[in-house]
């Protein structure tokens, strides 16, 4: 399983919290890449919901890790 900006972008806009059946069903509602169906099928499914993309791939940069001041635009 490898994530990619481009394959996490496609979650942004998730029904979070959701569970994997759930992200599983938005991603082929969305016409996400098949790469993004095959890393949610991999996941592990305890049954509870994930919170955020965060907890599906902790290295998910947030606006902080980018040095881009939005008071200059």
């Amino acid at each position: 399983m490898y994530w990619t900006l481009e394959l996490a972008s496609y979650l942004e806009d998730a029904p979070w919290p959701a569970t994997k059946d759930e992200l599983i069903d938005f991603s082929e509602r969305t016409g996400a890449p098949l790469e993004l169906r095959e890393n949610l099928l991999k996941l592990e499914d305890d049954g509870q919901p994930y919170e955020s993309i965060e907890e599906i791939w902790p290295d998910y940069p947030s606006k902080d890790d980018f040095l881009f001041n939005e008071d200059e635009y």
